[in-house]
């Protein structure tokens, strides 16, 4: 196999070919996953594909949204997560009362014993952090929630006039309880664009929950060993948007996010039909970031559209919203991209300008 071109891919890229160093970051990062998956598998049994996710969202800069049921360790794969990429650690708990200085930091006055002059001193709050696990975001009202928005975008926060820069790398991981409705908050849709991904967290096969049922209930307690330095995860996000990518990857990337949009354009009757409410530009940048990480991460320097399939669940789940069709006929999102995946062609022959076979009228996608 080589590492330097799709095979599928006949065009010429647009980007420069990888150098030696290059490919020898990609490695490095493959290698990496692995040591990384082999640690937090000493703590979280099973969900692979969580932890995949997680990490291709980590190495493309990118903040997530889990998803799932109390009681799936979700904060313990945070804090073990970290813990393996020697990345500093906070949660926040997020509550009703919670004010955005609880998160962002205060200014408090402060008395020069020798002088007597007083002058405000800016106190950091827990975003000044690599890893922030926002616990039950949405138990806290918009105002509050909204304080996260500038530190997610811009990478920094603003108090009293003045910006201070957030250490970096900074990812916000955040949790949500699908069941529990009572008393939150929704996120809106401009702060759900915001994550790059939704993971949604299920429960544990009957194997699986034996196992964590043994291991947590015994005097073992596992240690996770770190795998990889601060600059290294720095260095190698760097590399990730280095990864080249084919037009008719782009292109296919686009089509997931351009056919949800009902009243762009030529759609498959299921998107009229289910879909009030479509993803946007980010949703096409995330896409072909995500399947940049993800290829890197399983030691390849070439973004393929498989790349682009397994990411676009993840991607797309918050961003696509369903009607009351669907909500009566229990579809969602991800019926709806699970569709998609088998309307839109993975081969390159489309035209210039990425327009799909007319098979929207099969009656088994429509």
């Amino acid at each position: 196999m080589s590492f330097l071109r799709d095979p599928a891919d006949k065009s010429e890229p647009e980007q420069p070919i990888f150098e030696d160093a290059d490919l020898q970051a990609v490695e490095r990062l493959g290698a990496a996953y692995k040591k990384v998956t082999a640690e937090l598998g000493k703590v979280i049994v099973g969900q692979q594909s969580v932890i995949e996710e997680l990490l291709v969202a980590m190495f493309a800069g990118g903040h997530c949204l889990l998803v799932g049921v109390p009681g799936l360790a979700k904060t313990l794969m945070i804090r073990t997560l970290a813990d393996a990429l020697d990345l500093s650690f906070n949660r926040i708990q997020f509550t009703p009362d919670l004010m955005p200085a609880d998160i962002t930091g205060t200014e408090v006055i402060q008395e020069d014993k020798l002088t007597g002059t007083r002058n405000f001193k800016f106190l950091p709050g827990p975003i000044f952090s690599n890893v922030v696990l926002a616990d039950e975001i949405n138990r806290t009202p918009p105002k509050t929630q909204a304080a996260l928005l500038e530190a997610m975008q811009e990478q920094q926060v603003t108090v009293g006039g003045v910006r201070h820069k957030l250490p970096g790398p900074f990812f916000v991981l955040a949790t949500q309880n699908p069941i529990e409705q009572e008393g939150t908050y929704p996120l809106p849709e401009a702060q759900l664009d915001r994550f790059m991904f939704n993971v949604f967290v299920d429960y544990p096969t009957e194997d699986e929950e034996f196992s964590i049922v043994r291991q947590t209930t015994s005097e073992r307690v596992a240690s996770v060993v770190k795998t990889l330095s601060h600059e290294d995860l720095v260095t190698l996000q760097q590399f990730v948007r280095k990864v080249p990518v084919a037009d008719h990857v782009i292109r296919y990337a686009m089509q997931f996010s351009r056919l949800t949009r009902r009243e762009k354009g030529d759609v498959p009757p299921f998107i009229k039909q289910y879909v009030s409410w479509g993803a946007g530009p980010r949703a096409s940048q995330y896409l072909v970031l995500g399947a940049k990480a993800r290829a890197m991460l399983h030691g390849r320097a070439y973004a393929s559209t498989e790349d682009v399939r397994e990411v676009a669940k993840p991607v797309l789940r918050h961003r696509i919203i369903t009607n009351f069709n669907a909500e009566a006929e229990g579809i969602n999102s991800d019926e709806i991209v699970r569709r998609l995946a088998e309307l839109i062609p993975q081969d390159a022959t489309r035209n210039s300008r990425g327009k799909l076979p007319a098979v929207f009228g099969s009656p088994d996608l429509g």
